[in-house]
């Protein structure tokens, strides 16, 4: 299977995901908001937990910025409600349980660990603005000052 690479300027994919709090959520559903959709490989894991305690961290700053913050993973409804609730995130995470929103933003990749190849989601942030065109994409992100760099590039 091949994915397609998106690119700054096409259409984010849409998607049409369960979150957290239990509600199906649409791409369609933000219009005219900038949105931050950050991938990332599994929630209560360091990096994972460290991102998203980042985002949440500047989550006021962002709001300032009329963005709305979306996580994603193959984790389930429960096991980001688990997350969320244990370390507080004011957004919400959405369960890509098939990885069919990770495939279309071409970020279901071979990975490697310890010499084993598996599936897996590559760490990666899209930056959609209210148009639904992708503005800014970070591929293969380290988590040490990655949501510093994506506010300043809103600012």
């Amino acid at each position: 299977m091949t994915t397609k690479i998106l690119d700054v300027g096409d259409k984010a994919p849409s998607f049409k995901l369960k979150a957290d709090n239990g509600e199906t959520v649409s791409l369609s559903d933000y219009k005219g908001k900038t949105i931050v959709i950050y991938f990332y490989p599994k929630d209560m894991t360091s990096g994972c937990t460290t991102e998203s305690c980042d985002f949440r961290d500047f989550a006021p700053k962002f709001k300032k910025l009329n963005t709305v913050i979306l996580g994603v993973s193959r984790d389930s409804v429960e096991s980001h409600q688990k997350f969320k609730n244990k370390y507080d995130f004011p957004f919400l995470l959405l369960a890509d349980t098939e990885t069919k929103m990770a495939e279309s933003y071409g970020v279901w990749k071979e990975k490697s660990m310890y010499g084993r190849k598996y599936m897996g989601i590559e760490r990666s942030t899209f930056v959609i603005s209210p148009t639904g065109k992708i503005s800014k994409i970070y591929r293969k992100v380290k988590v040490p000052g990655h949501v510093e760099e994506v506010l300043k590039a809103l600012d």
